[in-house]
Formats: structure tokens, C-alpha cells, sequence
């Protein structure tokens, strides 16, 4: 998208993300090579982008079901983080979910783990996702 004298507008995305819990401890995914230095190899809580006339709740489950073939059931809205990354931008909103099982596959990410809210800073999460992090440290009894 072209504005005046050259500059480009940033492209604006609408995202969610699973905070998955299952005995205390949250699901954390790390990102391959894609198209952001921005996020390459970052770690980040599992979603993506909310289509058209969906619900955050229903992206939510449809981006777990599509990228990992893994069924959850989101309880709560957690918080909703707005960030500006050099070449994107995203209103990014996070849900707390249930999963009964810690089986899926690995589709869009190479690697995962399972941290307790108070061992999250320890990974190098994507900018956006540290304020979710932030907000899990805060409130460890969230899990």
C-alpha cells in the first residue's frame, strides 16, 4: 500500500494466540525461518491470523486444529497487545485455553516446550508475545 512521497504503509494484521495450560505449565512454539527478521526464531504462543467474520474464539481453535492438529477450548480472554514491528503491525489477542492431551504435531514450528509462567522469560519470545509473558509472570496464578 502506497502513501504520498514513496513511503509504504505497514501492513496491519488482526492475531491471536492460545496461552495453552495443562499442569501449570503453558505451551510455548518457536518460529522457523518466514518472512520477518522480526520474528524468525522467535518463540511465541501458537495462533494466527482471525479471517473474516470469525470470532477471536473460533480463530483461535481453527489456526491450533489447522498449524498442530490440536483441539482446545479457549476459557478466557487474557489480554490484547498492540505492537509495531519494522515491517508489520499487529493487534494480537490472547486466550487462555484448556487441551486434554500435550500430543500434537509439529506443522508450522520446530520446536516446543512447557514452561511454568515463572521460567517463560528464559526463551527469546517474539516482541509481541513478551507482553503476554509479561502478564503471565505478573499473574502466575493464572495457570
Amino acid at each position: 500500500m502506497k502513501l504520498s512521497k514513496g513511503k509504504t504503509m505497514k501492513k496491519h494484521y488482526n492475531v491471536v494466540a492460545a496461552v495453552v495450560v495443562m499442569d501449570g505449565e503453558i505451551l510455548c512454539m518457536q518460529r522457523g525461518k518466514g518472512k520477518s527478521l522480526s520474528t524468525d526464531f522467535k518463540w511465541e504462543f501458537p495462533g494466527g491470523k482471525i479471517e473474516e467474520g470469525e470470532t477471536p474464539q473460533q480463530a483461535v481453535v481453527r489456526e491450533l486444529q489447522e498449524e498442530m492438529d490440536y483441539e482446545v477450548t479457549p476459557a478466557r480472554r487474557l489480554l490484547k497487545v498492540e505492537h509495531e514491528y519494522p515491517d508489520f503491525s499487529i493487534s494480537l489477542d490472547a486466550w487462555l485455553c484448556n487441551a486434554s492431551t500435550r500430543t500434537f504435531n509439529h506443522k508450522e514450528h520446530i520446536a516446543h516446550c512447557w514452561l511454568k509462567p515463572e521460567n517463560l522469560e528464559t526463551l527469546d519470545f517474539a516482541d509481541a508475545d513478551k507482553g503476554i509473558v509479561r502478564e503471565l509472570v505478573k499473574k502466575i496464578d493464572v495457570c
